[in-house]
């Protein structure tokens, strides 16, 4: 869809180079939603986690295995949004 609008960016391979803990709480500030509201059903499944966890832990977990959050996130100068439905992404481009 970016390249659909021209809209240039930067990707960042999360598995090569993950958010840190402060990246993924500024980035959930930019978002307004909470670490549940991000978390990868499938693979937090898989990790035994339910999502009733607390952010701190749901963060900490996210910065060591960066498959738990949701993706893509789109972070631009007029906010962040989830590209999940890609749809969303209209709002911050």
């Amino acid at each position: 869809m970016l390249d659909e609008k021209g809209v240039s960016y930067t990707y960042r391979e999360y598995t090569k180079d993950p958010l840190t803990e402060d990246e993924i709480r500024e980035v959930l500030g930019q978002l307004g939603m909470s670490a549940s509201d991000v978390l990868r059903a499938r693979d937090a499944k898989k990790a035994g986690l339910t999502g009733d966890e607390s952010d701190e832990q749901l963060v900490a977990l996210m910065a060591e295995n960066p498959r738990l959050l949701q993706r893509p996130i789109l972070v631009t100068e007029r906010g962040a949004a989830l590209g999940r439905p890609v749809e969303n992404l209209e709002a911050v481009l």
